[in-house]
């Protein structure tokens, strides 16, 4: 006969090999994706302050362009330098009128001041009318 102990740790090296396989497997989340929860997260949470655009930086990397927002805001006295990859939210975004110091609203995650955004899919900070997509 085969003691019960025996059992059990056959059992639980199943279980663990069961366990490692699935989370091997388990497929990691795109950048793109990360970002998207980001700004839901700060949807839900995130505060509101005023802030300033400071630059809109246009890139080519790796055949990809990208888009990258820069602004300032202050919350309790300290000053944050941020930016924000805008990249997939262009339909909801001109460019064009985003310029040196435009005024702007800012979500900031109140726990970690430095997580912030200025558009998100439901929400635009920026003060400008937004450009409606092109069918």
């Amino acid at each position: 006969m085969i003691p019960l102990g025996l059992y059990t740790l056959a059992l639980g090296a199943a279980a663990v090999a069961i366990a490692a396989y699935f989370l091997q497997r388990r497929k990691t989340a795109s950048f793109k994706d990360l970002e998207r929860e980001r700004r839901a997260w700060l949807e839900q949470v995130g505060r509101i302050t005023d802030g300033v655009v400071i630059d809109v930086q246009e890139s080519v990397h790796d055949g990809r362009s990208g888009v990258l927002l820069v602004f300032d805001y202050d919350v309790a006295s300290v000053t944050y330098h941020a930016s924000q990859d805008v990249t997939y939210l262009r339909q909801w975004l001109n460019l064009h009128a985003c310029r040196l110091a435009l005024p702007t609203s800012v979500k900031y995650d109140p726990r970690r001041p430095g997580n912030s955004m200025v558009i998100s899919e439901r929400w635009i900070g920026l003060r400008q009318h937004p450009t409606t997509p092109r069918s």
